[in-house]
């Protein structure tokens, strides 16, 4: 006989001994609710996890597909995440050489108009070290 989620998660809920009342207190809804739950042949995965966390059940053993999703989903969050800050530091690395390359350009045309305007005195500022 299969069970649908809502009896997998009833079953585990009155195993381990905590009151309906206090379960709904706990997750901040009604009674009815969790009754009707019990009743559904599917869940969201979130109020799985909602249950899971207040009875400190992990669900991964009734549900082992559906974490296995969740764990994949998260795996190519993060390899996109990552992916995204890779392509982040790249673009700020160049912008900084950009700026830098622009900055020191910009200081040898100065030291340039300098010793054209100065001849003299540049050459003995330079002199001195």
């Amino acid at each position: 006989m299969n069970l649908n989620v809502g009896q997998v998660i009833e079953h585990v809920v009155r195993k381990d001994h905590m009151g309906i009342t206090e379960l709904s207190r706990k997750l901040h809804v009604s009674r009815r609710t969790i009754y009707n739950w019990f009743d559904q042949e599917s869940l969201s995965f979130d109020v799985i996890c909602k249950i899971g966390n207040v009875i400190n059940h992990d669900f991964s053993k009734e549900f082992p597909d559906d974490f296995a999703r969740l764990q994949d989903e998260a795996r190519e969050k993060k390899l996109d995440l990552m992916s995204n800050e890779e392509n982040a530091m790249a673009n700020y690395s160049t912008a900084v050489n950009y700026w830098m390359n622009k900055y020191i350009k910009l200081l040898e045309k100065y030291n340039e108009l300098l010793s054209q305007s100065f001849p003299k005195q540049y050459n003995e500022i330079g002199s001195d070290k």
